[in-house]
């Protein structure tokens, strides 16, 4: 069974700018919200959108502070283990997966250094 994104993203840049602000808030379906805005920064990236980055850094520090709480019920499947692959930089890629990794282990400390290096390559 094929995974789908929870939300459109052949949808204007505008709405899916709005939906990386807001912190990924709709219903994710069960897949991690991480991976959809990974999905939505790699759509807006080759749009052109010069704010791709710094929002999906925004979004995933949104992410993990409510993982860093305790009882906070945020989806850790996924489905999409080789989205990593969709960017050309291959040391990002990595950081990718092995920050997907340490959330679904629920490894908050490492995934914290790990969005700190992320933020170097794309902020």
């Amino acid at each position: 069974m094929q995974a789908t994104l929870p939300l459109d993203i052949t949808a204007p840049s505008r709405q899916l700018v709005r939906s990386l602000r807001t912190g990924i808030r709709e219903n994710t379906d069960g897949i991690m919200p991480e991976s959809v805005a990974w999905h939505l920064y790699l759509e807006l990236n080759r749009r052109g959108e010069d704010s791709a980055g710094p929002l999906l850094v925004t979004a995933l520090r949104h992410l993990h502070t409510r993982r860093s709480v305790a009882n906070v019920d945020l989806p850790v499947q996924d489905p999409f283990t080789d989205e990593h692959r969709e960017v050309e930089d291959t040391f990002l890629a990595d950081l990718w997966r092995s920050y997907k990794k340490c959330i679904r282990g629920r490894r908050n400390g490492p995934a914290a250094q790990l969005l700190r290096d992320i933020e170097e390559i794309i902020a």
